[in-house]
């Protein structure tokens, strides 16, 4: 994509949007929704930085290259079956020095940021053990303008503040809820390993239980991609 491309132009928050309007057209069922699987595998792809770019023509590569097989197998379905495209894309751009740092405009005000800032920290002092993470949050809403200029280095910052909650819920989950988490993502992730490299693998396992911990936990999502 130049230049002028659309996905040059876009703003760095509709990363998720992005792809899955885009994933929804390649394969032609409008009404087709991303799984958790293939969001945890978004959220592992964005923080690592993989450009929008690379994403989007890993998916149409995926595609041609599954309507170019004259014995086809099940439709794609998943993200998870064009990530060696989408990473290859993605080592070219950096080859090629073609990844750039993308403008960031936000969907949000500076306000809109400030409560959303200010309501995590009320909803993790509600938990006991969270307190630094919310004194965080607090320093974070106190210097929100100045964030406000580079929300993709704050957006950084609340992803290492959100691993940190999670590693916390991790030694306060019971033992047998682990499991099945891990069980169920054995199960869910079975038809795809075959596509994906242990590395990726890894970091998929990584962020779907990170997922599954916040939200079996009851805390909130720090991300930004959330304040929509």
């Amino acid at each position: 994509m130049g230049e002028d491309s659309p996905a040059a132009r876009g703003s760095y928050f509709n990363y998720f949007t992005e792809v899955e309007e885009h994933f929804q057209r390649a394969r032609g069922t409008g009404l087709f929704l991303l799984s958790p699987i293939d969001w945890a595998l978004l959220e592992g792809w964005k923080n690592a930085g993989v450009p929008l770019e690379a994403v989007l023509r890993g998916i149409d590569l995926a595609f041609e290259n599954w309507r170019s097989r004259k014995r086809k197998f099940q439709q794609i379905n998943s993200l998870t079956f064009c990530t060696q495209l989408v990473m290859a894309e993605a080592k070219l751009m950096a080859e090629a020095g073609t990844a750039r740092r993308r403008e960031v405009q936000a969907p949000f005000s500076l306000d809109e940021l400030r409560t959303h800032l200010a309501g995590a920290g009320r909803q993790l002092r509600e938990q006991a053990g969270y307190g630094e993470i919310a004194d965080a949050l607090d320093r974070l809403q106190a210097g929100a303008e100045s964030h406000y200029a580079d929300l993709e280095q704050l957006e950084q910052r609340l992803t290492a503040l959100e691993e940190k909650m999670a590693a916390i819920a991790r030694t306060r989950q019971p033992e047998d809820h682990l499991f099945r988490a891990r069980r169920e993502l054995d199960l869910t992730l079975r038809p795809y390993r075959s596509k994906m490299s242990a590395e990726q693998l890894a970091m998929l396992e990584r962020h779907y239980l990170e997922r599954r911990l916040l939200e079996d936990a009851g805390l909130p999502r720090l991300s930004l991609f959330y304040l929509r």
